[in-house]
């Protein structure tokens, strides 16, 4: 298959070391470039107007070449400046009237994203990114609401817990409880928990206890028969006879009523129920997991929880981080979103590191959930373009009008250098641990855990975790063999 005009880039300069410093970056990014040595040489140049852009490094007499060049073509790809030690020789105003932004060979991978996409823009152009049908896993993402993504990336200690935790308890039996507040992700807690373990052929049974009428919930759960109550035109089936062999998960189990809370216990004890109208006992081979965003030790000294129901319910708890304690995770967690809906919607966006930080700096009252939305709605106000602070809701940023522009790369000096270290486009600034840290294992760590999550989102397709990591796909195999990684049906195989 051939190269489209979404990632294909000339480099003008000559500069031979810098021209080839720019190639490897472009090529690590996943676009490809050819460099020639003078703007001279464009004459008769093939295929020019195909470029995504052309990027042309800092001259005597620059002004007028892009000029010439501009005139001979009728559709001209945008200009992207490399500025180097030799001062400008132009006005701020020409530069911004001239170029699509200024970049240094050095340039840091966010800068050099963020003008290749803005170039993109320009020239309405969307990069396509492959989506991968999982069939294989149940309740797939792109059936599921936004705010159920992976919500749990991200290396913070409170994720890398929950994390552990969901290893640990996962190919056993026991009865989870999932504590926190709205919007934190229980719910994808419970599908990992259900996807790990022995019952993920299984389903995997989701119902909201404080959503349904009281006088309606015990149908819901254990079913009823024909006639057992009025509207009961026939026999229908609950969610635990739905969720058999696999998992049901209680959402708001806080606000389950009393009465139910009873009938709940026994079933918990005896691993059996009976449908409403019926005295016919059906055996119940059903993991529980539920959560709430309730204090349910309050509850209970108010008379509103059961105790023995809790401590039945209460085998392994988790309890989940409110965004707010794990801000260091916020960046992973838009790229993960952002690339959900390009996946699903067909829509995009990107934040400058000035909006990256304002994110970072928000309280975010409602969680992951308010993150999503979002996400969700800057793709609809900016579809495929580059959200700065100015652009963000007022309660997030209430000042707005007095935070300069970030969305032209501009400043030159303060960029720092990539040093062939790939790095995510809207990661803020990395925190040392007060004890110091291996930096060498810890890199490793990143690497491997980033490689896996690749394949394991990628059905073990080599080359489509690749391009999701934008490397070569023989990059990728010679890391594999490195670090001794499997794919998911190579560790299926050998267990």
């Amino acid at each position: 298959m051939g190269k489209t005009k979404q990632n294909q880039i000339l480099v003008i300069d000559s500069d031979s070391e810098r021209a080839q410093k720019m190639l490897h970056q472009l090529e690590f990014v996943d676009y490809e470039a050819k460099a020639i040595s003078s703007p001279s040489l464009l004459d008769g140049y093939p295929g020019l107007t195909d470029k995504l852009a052309i990027i042309i490094g800092n001259c005597p007499g620059i002004l007028d070449h892009v000029a010439k060049i501009r005139a001979d073509m009728a559709q001209c790809p945008p200009f992207i400046l490399v500025t180097g030690k030799a001062p400008l020789d132009m006005t701020p105003e020409q530069v911004e009237n001239t170029f699509l932004g200024c970049i240094t060979a050095d340039t840091r991978f966010s800068d050099l994203s963020n003008v290749l996409h803005r170039a993109e823009v320009e020239s309405g152009v969307v990069r396509e990114e492959p989506v991968v049908s999982d069939t294989s896993k149940p309740q797939s993402k792109a059936s599921q609401s936004p705010e159920l993504f992976r919500s749990l990336v991200g290396n913070s200690r409170a994720t890398t817990r929950v994390r552990k935790m969901i290893e640990q308890v996962a190919p056993t039996e026991a009865t989870v409880l999932v504590l926190g507040e709205s919007g934190t992700g229980k719910e994808v807690v419970a599908r990992n928990i259900h996807y790990y373990s022995k019952r993920r052929s299984k389903p995997f049974v989701p119902i909201n206890c404080g959503a349904i009428p009281s006088e309606l919930l015990e149908s819901e759960l254990f079913g009823h028969e024909k006639g057992s109550f009025t509207g009961a035109i026939g026999a229908r089936q609950g969610r635990f006879e739905l969720a058999q062999g696999g998992t049901i998960f209680l959402d708001e189990i806080g606000d389950m009523p009393l009465s139910m809370q009873v009938k709940l216990l026994r079933v918990i004890q005896e691993r059996s129920f009976e449908r409403v109208g019926s005295n016919k006992t059906i055996k119940s081979d059903v993991r529980i997991v539920a959560a709430t965003h309730r204090n349910l030790e309050s509850h209970i000294k108010e008379g509103k929880f059961r105790e023995d129901l809790y401590y039945r319910l209460n085998v392994f708890p988790v309890e989940m981080p409110r965004l707010r304690d794990r801000v260091e995770d916020l960046p992973l967690l838009i790229n993960e979103l952002i690339t959900r809906l390009e996946h699903e919607k067909n829509a995009s966006v990107r934040l400058t590191p000035a909006a990256v930080m304002a994110l970072c700096n928000y309280s975010w009252p409602g969680n992951v959930r308010e993150l999503a939305n979002l996400m969700e709605r800057m793709t609809i106000l900016h579809p495929h373009g580059l959200v700065d602070v100015k652009d963000l809701p007022a309660k997030i940023v209430p000042d707005r009008q007095s935070v300069p522009d970030q969305t032209m790369v501009t400043d030159v000096e303060d960029n720092e250098n990539m040093a062939g270290m790939p790095s995510l486009p809207m990661l803020s600034e990395p925190r040392l641990p007060r004890d110091g840290i291996d930096l060498k294992q810890h890199l490793t760590d990143i690497e491997v855990s980033l490689i896996e999550q690749a394949l394991d989102d990628c059905n073990g397709v080599v080359a489509h975790a690749a391009k999701k990591l934008q490397i070569r796909r023989t990059t990728l195999v010679e890391k594999m063999r490195k670090y001794q990684i499997q794919r998911p049906s190579e560790e299926a195989a050998a267990s």
